[in-house]
């Protein structure tokens, strides 16, 4: 199964959720740019119909494979700055 992490981070002046390495939009509060994540989050959630899928691969081959459309990933949000924030026991 893919994992998928996001991370809330701050970015362009504000804060961002962060994928690899690529940012989404500026937000300008921490709150917002988490609840953004998760929205993203449940969205990754949500199924799909089932569709075979042609494309083609490294060496120009056309393959086509068949999805169900609920082979969902697992997702997580990283948010460093909360834990940071946390008093240390």
């Amino acid at each position: 199964m893919v994992k998928i992490i996001y991370e809330i981070v701050p970015h362009d002046g504000g804060w961002a959720y962060r994928l690899g390495g690529a940012y989404s939009e500026a937000f300008p509060t921490h709150d917002q740019a988490l609840e953004a994540a998760r929205i993203v989050m449940l969205e990754q959630q949500v199924g799909d119909e089932p569709v075979t899928i042609s494309y083609q691969d490294e060496t120009g081959r056309w393959r086509e494979e068949y999805s169900d459309g609920g082979d969902r990933p697992e997702v997580e949000i990283v948010d460093t700055f909360v834990e940071q924030q946390q008093p240390r026991a």
